[in-house]
């Protein structure tokens, strides 16, 4: 399958081609990792491209949050992290000043094969963003498709749709400032619109502006992952990127590999991306040629082994971990909900053998065991100053009687004040 749809788009000198810049990659004939908030963190990522991911987007990160930002190499995780310390709005921040971690990027494992996705509403801003990233990733991709009130809500994501010059205005200076000097691609990511008509004309201007892949999220912005793909646009999108030389990917009930680059085939794509069903089991990546979905236990043992590697926020671990283990499974799924440490998880899972780890890990991120030891000593120093804490010996209850239990309280609000708020 894979080789009859690269023959279809790679063949004949009269197909038109946008040039892939040297460091740029060729979307066609591949099948990738989506763009998703919390699901497209650094551990997911590698997950995907281990079991055979061709590219990954990380999840939509805002301009206005890497602006800012400084670059360091992690030495102990071997990653590349984007960070800022937060200052409250202090000319210097305090020594106790707490770091945030904006993007991480693994450069050994995702090197050419990493699409940082953006969100923005500005040209300016975009191609600010842009030039702190563009050397360690192998694209940069406009969101113009999640439909999410915190992206709309700023102009960016589906918003864009309705604003096609802004959104061309800021394809057309990321490629006239990051392509140049990063040598790198330039793409975008759309929903389709109520019309077939509509969408043919936003997809021309977008082809338009020099961008070299285009994905169709097969849904209209308001519909919701739970309502089905609609793909009657799908082949007019696909041809209108041919046109152009432009690469088109497909986005939308795609569950698996091999089913991607069967409606690719079928639709005229040149590729496929994959959502939902890598967020619950990243192996969906495999094609049955590389023995298919491998059961949920094995990919959620690597999953937190992968977590634990790259020291993963705790919190972004348990929630992808609650989508991966089913909820069928009581008794795994409660100890993934309830869980307070990677040790707590690890134990719960059965997977002893990494409990060493977890708890080192745990250590290092003030978790479980660690987690107590502060509280206690913050309980103590509370007491030392005279304070309260949540683990004072209980008082002795005055009876029923003397606490006046039953009895009607007397009316301690003005009933005139009532009016005020009625």
């Amino acid at each position: 399958m894979l080789s009859t749809l690269l023959r279809r788009t790679m063949s004949g000198s009269k197909v038109k081609r946008v040039p892939i810049p040297r460091r740029g990659v060729d979307y066609r004939g591949k099948v990738v990792l989506a763009p998703m908030v919390r699901s497209g963190e650094l551990p997911s990522r590698l997950l995907a491209l281990h079991h055979g991911a061709d590219l990954v987007w990380g999840p939509e990160t805002i301009d206005r949050a890497m602006i800012g930002t400084a670059r360091r190499f992690n030495k102990d995780t071997k990653v590349l992290e984007w960070y800022r310390v937060q200052s409250h709005g202090q000319k210097e921040p305090p020594p106790d000043a707490k770091e945030s971690i904006i993007y991480r990027v693994h450069p050994e494992k995702e090197s050419g094969k990493l699409i940082f996705q953006m969100g923005t509403a500005d040209p300016e801003r975009a191609v600010q963003a842009a030039r702190l990233v563009a050397a360690d990733v192998a694209g940069i991709d406009v969101n113009a498709g999640c439909p999410k009130p915190f992206s709309t809500s700023g102009g960016m994501g589906a918003a864009l749709l309705r604003t096609p010059e802004k959104l061309c205005a800021i394809l057309e200076a990321l490629v006239q400032n990051i392509t140049p000097e990063f040598e790198i691609g330039i793409s975008v990511k759309i929903r389709i619109l109520e019309t077939a008509a509509e969408t043919e004309a936003l997809v021309r201007r977008l082809c338009a502006t020099g961008i070299t892949a285009l994905t169709v999220h097969c849904r209209t912005t308001p519909m919701r992952p739970r309502e089905r793909a609609i793909r009657d646009q799908l082949r007019m999108v696909a041809d209108v990127c041919r046109e152009h030389g432009v690469a088109c990917l497909m986005n939308g009930d795609v569950e698996g590999k091999d089913q991607g680059l069967r409606l690719a085939e079928e639709f005229g794509a040149d590729g496929a991306m994959i959502a939902t069903a890598a967020e619950t089991n990243p192996s969906c990546f495999r094609g049955e040629a590389q023995g298919g979905i491998l059961p949920w236990q094995a990919v959620v043992e690597q999953y937190l082994q992968l977590c634990m590697d790259v020291d993963n926020r705790f919190g972004n671990t348990k929630y992808l971990l609650a989508q991966m283990v089913p909820g069928k499974d009581k008794a795994s799924h409660k100890s993934v909900t309830q869980g307070r440490s990677y040790a707590d998880i690890c134990g719960g899972l059965g997977l002893n053998h990494l409990l060493q780890q977890a708890k080192g890990t745990d250590a290092r991120r003030g978790l479980g065991a660690a987690q107590e030891n502060a509280k206690s000593r913050r309980n103590a120093s509370a007491l030392a100053a005279g304070g309260q804490t949540g683990h004072l010996p209980e008082q002795p209850r005055k009876p029923l009687s003397d606490r006046k239990v039953g009895a009607r309280p007397e009316a301690t609000v003005d009933p005139t004040s009532l009016a005020a708020v009625s």
